[in-house]
């Protein structure tokens, strides 16, 4: 099972790869994780990244499109995986094709959360993170035990440059402008599901499972 999740900045792309990857035992592949992890080990490519992901932009695709295919490339990608997060441009989805027909793979399918702005902005603006080990909260959604302090390893909380509302707004415009393009390839194609991204996370999950079961 080879899956794609697209949706803006916000939509619960994340929170809905790790429940695919847990129902379907494949790996979760995010290019936001993949380059925060190179950030916090301030490798040259986390710190390249860096200066786009603070502005709002998007990594540009050379930088991504290469880290992925290291990743795809990973034994405990054998047997399928739910990317999360990429492909984010044109170009991306048009590499990544070639990447896996030159793997004998293709993709199975291609799930698409519709969010509104205003619900997104309320998401992000509020998220806090965990400095220590990443955990995410949210000031009203999901706060924590103690203010400011992680429930899961007591480090401290803070709001993620690229999670202010200018930073998010800005994110949010460049996805329409650079993604939305994506959406009209694999739509193209024939595999473009659309899932609605209101609701409780079960309402949503359940949404996404009867497209691709």
């Amino acid at each position: 099972m080879r899956l794609i999740l697209l949706g803006p900045p916000g939509s619960g792309k994340g929170t809905q790869a790790g429940l695919l990857r847990d129902k379907f035992s494949i790996p979760q592949i995010s290019t936001g994780d993949l380059l925060r992890s190179a950030v916090s080990e301030k490798t040259a490519l986390g710190m390249k990244a860096k200066e786009f992901m603070d502005q709002g932009h998007l990594v540009p695709d050379a930088l991504v499109v290469d880290m992925i295919r290291e990743r795809l490339q990973g034994e405990d990608c054998k047997e399928g995986y739910v990317l999360d997060g990429f492909p984010r441009t044109l170009i991306q989805a048009e590499k990544l094709d070639e990447m896996l027909a030159s793997m004998g793979e293709k993709i199975d399918e291609v799930v698409e959360l519709e969010v509104d702005q205003d619900d997104i902005l309320i998401r992000l603006t509020g998220r806090r993170t965990c400095r220590s080990c990443n955990a995410m909260f949210h000031v009203t959604l999901k706060p924590p035990k103690v203010e400011g302090v992680c429930d899961c390893c007591g480090g401290e909380l803070y709001q993620r440059d690229d999670d202010n509302e200018k930073t998010v707004l800005n994110r949010l415009v460049e996805y329409e402008k650079k993604t939305a393009p994506v959406k009209d390839y694999y739509r193209g194609q024939g595999s473009l599901k659309t899932a609605g991204g209101s609701g409780s996370m079960d309402e949503i999950f359940e949404r996404i499972c009867t497209l691709v079961s």
